[in-house]
């Protein structure tokens, strides 16, 4: 099995420790990974601003990085949804359908395609968990909890097989955390309100680390922080998850 590490430009740019993470989790695992270097954008940006239809250069280069690969893998549900929703090819529909099909976020890769049951990981904190918009109602990740329904998680799943992490308990465990991309930019004062509630929340129950599936909220919640002058941190999963503290 091989696997195209796909890492979205954010990530890259800002957060590269989680990308490594990501890396030595799933070389650790056996997994053999290849990280094509000419990989771009995936367009989310363009689409979610109402621009789709100027992405089809990211699709093309994409398909043509990713295809040979039997898995593609990236640490960010938000990049993954819109690869699994928007990727399209005018040229061959066919390849694009099987890159969509065959993408996916690291925690989702992790619990359905590869069933791990055991993590040679250590991380003595206590740890509130970020369930993304985009993870949770796009890649079902976890259960929603307006649903009467069975819970479940997959990052609380491999959390739990962290030596030494304690899991917090939030009073409101799958609401948005304000960032929604472009959001932000166009509703600041209503995002950053949201992003204050969502921290508040993790404060009052004692977290030291917040984590998420996805970069670009955790981004906006350590933003909060970090102005707040606290002492709670913001890490993704990857870097928990690969942790030999």
């Amino acid at each position: 099995m091989t696997v195209g590490l796909f890492i979205p430009c954010y990530v890259n740019q800002f957060y590269p420790k989680a990308a490594i993470a990501t890396l030595q989790l799933l070389q650790k695992l056996g997994v053999n990974v290849v990280y094509p270097s000419k990989q771009t954008c995936c367009g989310q940006p363009m689409a979610n601003s109402g621009f789709e239809h100027l992405t089809q250069e990211c699709n093309n280069l994409f398909i043509e990085n990713f295809s040979a690969f039997d898995y593609i893998v990236a640490p960010s549900a938000s990049c993954v949804l819109h690869v699994k929703d928007h990727l399209h090819s005018a040229d061959d529909p066919e390849k694009a359908d099987q890159v969509r099909s065959k993408t996916y976020e690291l925690v989702e890769f992790l619990t359905d395609v590869m069933n791990v049951d055991n993590l040679k990981a250590r991380f003595p904190y206590r740890v509130g968990i970020h369930q993304s918009c985009h993870g949770l109602r796009g890649l079902h990740l976890a259960q929603m909890s307006e649903l009467n329904a069975l819970p479940f998680s997959k990052p609380v799943q491999l959390l739990n097989m962290v030596d030494g992490l304690e899991l917090v308990t939030l009073d409101r465990p799958d609401e948005c955390c304000g960032f929604g991309g472009t959001f932000c930019v166009a509703e600041e004062a209503v995002s950053v309100k949201m992003g204050k509630d969502r921290v508040a929340d993790h404060l009052r129950h004692g977290a030291e680390y917040i984590t998420s599936v996805d970069l670009s909220c955790l981004m906006h919640l350590e933003g909060i922080l970090q102005r707040n002058k606290s002492g709670v941190k913001a890490v993704h999963i990857a870097e928990i998850l690969n942790s030999t503290r």
